[in-house]
């Protein structure tokens, strides 16, 4: 009988013994329970069994996607078939949360090889960025001096991205798409409404190296915290038929104790709606925890606003809405703004002059000429008149529904 290899670690909270299959790199045995509180959340597990599945879907969803910008060729450097055989590379540590695995026969400490206070190989990001050549690091596998001891190994999404120190700091820089290469100006522009709206958010910067742009931001995550993606939330218990995923995702967040919510929610589907995000999906928003008190801290900053402005447009049809849609509760933006329940918050004239600011954030780029730059401004400026009227009519039925209430007090009182 096969001992176990791993044992899954909560910082340093012993959580399960496990068996990491040989050929697949998935988990493929559950053995002793230490801690069941500290199971990741949402997994499908009941206080009588953990769920393999659910456990083995969330352990392989820390590998980077195959749908990942450059992952094909970097495998093929590599000799490895697939992406969750660098799980184990890194013992699982990721810049997101703080599970890891632990092998039986080594007993590691946290302490010493978590990537929030140590230092870590660049070798795998630059892999991705194509700083190798198959000619002089064929089969990187087998030499000594290429380290995957990475958080790149367990980063999420489809974008080519990687992890760097920068004066201690843990910064993430990721690459745009297509012809335009337009999502890290998006990501920019998104901060500058947000800092102007007053929106909890992780502020990007861009970077431009030989004329390709990139986003750069500080990780929000600390060495004590961890993210829980709204996917795992939704998991906690299965939705009715007749409830709505919103519904169900706020009263989930209520039962496991998450403040202000619905507020936060309403602030990021209005920035959706200003920026046209049409890949606002279950994993790039969710709320923070504490990791060993498992505490929740609250609502996560908004983050990961690249795919939005048109970003995938042809120029002749951009600013349009007609064919664009939405995530993650509506597929339409215009049926999704309807859910948020209040806009006093929302000042919209502190967007006065935002349109100088977008000009200048896309000043020099090669990929976004004058012609789309235009479009870009004209289309974020329609979106806010647009909201705009949406709160005057929410404010107009408001009204109206407050004077029915008040003559019907009225009327009641007669009697």
């Amino acid at each position: 009988m096969m001992r176990a290899n791993y044992r899954l670690m909560h910082k340093n909270i012993p959580v399960v013994d496990i068996i990491l299959d040989e050929i697949t790199g998935s988990i493929r045995e559950i053995y002793d329970v230490h801690y069941f509180d500290h199971l990741p959340i949402g997994i499908g597990d009941t206080k009588d069994k953990i769920n393999l599945r659910g456990l083995n879907a969330w352990f392989l969803g820390r590998r980077i996607p195959s749908s990942r910008q450059g992952i094909k060729d970097a495998l093929e450097q590599l000799g490895y078939l697939d992406t969750a055989w660098l799980i184990e590379k890194c013992f699982g540590l990721s810049l997101s949360d703080q599970y890891w695995i632990n092998p039986i026969d080594k007993s590691l400490e946290w302490k010493d090889i978590n990537f929030f206070t140590n230092d870590f190989s660049e070798d795998m990001g630059d892999l991705m960025f194509g700083q190798y050549s198959d000619e002089i690091h064929w089969m990187l596998k087998d030499n000594p001096d290429f380290d995957l001891m990475s958080p790149d190994n367990t980063s999420d999404g489809w974008l080519k991205k990687k992890w760097k120190i920068i004066d201690g700091k843990r910064y993430l820089i990721k690459a745009g798409s297509n012809a335009y290469h337009q999502e890290a100006y998006n990501e920019v522009i998104a901060t500058r409404i947000m800092e102007r709206l007053g929106v909890n958010h992780v502020p990007y910067h861009l970077l431009v190296e030989d004329d390709e742009p990139y986003s750069v931001c500080e990780n929000f995550i600390t060495p004590d915290t961890e993210l829980v993606t709204a996917a795992y939330i939704l998991n906690i218990e299965p939705k009715e038929n007749h409830v709505s995923k919103y519904q169900h995702f706020l009263a989930l967040c209520s039962q496991l104790g998450i403040s202000n919510v619905q507020e936060e929610i309403d602030k990021m589907l209005v920035i959706d709606y200003l920026i046209v995000n049409i890949d606002r999906h279950l994993n790039n928003f969710g709320a923070v925890r504490h990791a060993e008190t498992l505490e929740w801290v609250g609502v996560a900053p908004i983050f990961d606003s690249g795919a939005s402005f048109w970003f995938d447009t042809a120029t002749h049809i951009l600013g349009s809405a007609k064919h664009l849609k939405s995530k993650p509760f509506k597929n339409k933006h215009h049926d999704q703004i309807k859910l948020v329940k209040n806009f006093n918050w929302l000042d919209l004239s502190k967007l006065d002059g935002i349109e100088e600011e977008v000009r200048d954030i896309f000043a020099g780029s090669v990929f976004v000429d004058e012609v789309r730059r235009e479009a870009i401004v004209d289309g974020l400026g329609q979106r806010i008149t647009d909201l705009q009227e949406i709160i005057d009519r929410y404010d107009y039925s408001v009204d109206e529904i407050r004077q029915d209430v008040k003559e019907h007090e009225s009327y009641s009182g007669n009697y």
